[in-house]
């Protein structure tokens, strides 16, 4: 995955949520299954691109992720709602699922 590739996601998808991890992560890898399940549940139509931030650095400055985990979620090519570090996974749902119904609906 590379910049123009996740920037021609975000113009052609409704909502995409990019996820900034590294290997090294212990809460990256602890909160992601959780993240996705959620996602899948409740948000069926969001697609999630995962950023291992040690592979890509480029990609993570580009977005200023500058900390990990990270959470950008963007809703019709606008960013709308940026998480880092400690995130409850429903909070996350709470604050998007409303605007995500009316867009996908």
């Amino acid at each position: 995955m590379n910049i123009e590739a996740i920037e021609q996601t975000l113009d052609s998808e409704l909502a995409v949520a990019l996820y900034f991890s590294a290997p090294t992560c212990n809460v990256c890898h602890a909160l992601k299954p959780k993240l996705l399940a959620a996602f899948e549940t409740n948000l069926p139509l969001l697609q999630v691109i995962s950023v291992d931030i040690s592979e890509t650095p480029q990609i993570a400055s580009n977005f200023s992720v500058f900390t990990i985990p990270t959470l950008l979620i963007y809703l019709d090519g606008k960013e709308f709602l940026r998480k880092s570090r400690h995130m409850s996974v429903d909070q996350v749902i709470e604050e998007i699922k409303r605007p995500y119904d009316m867009m996908t609906s």
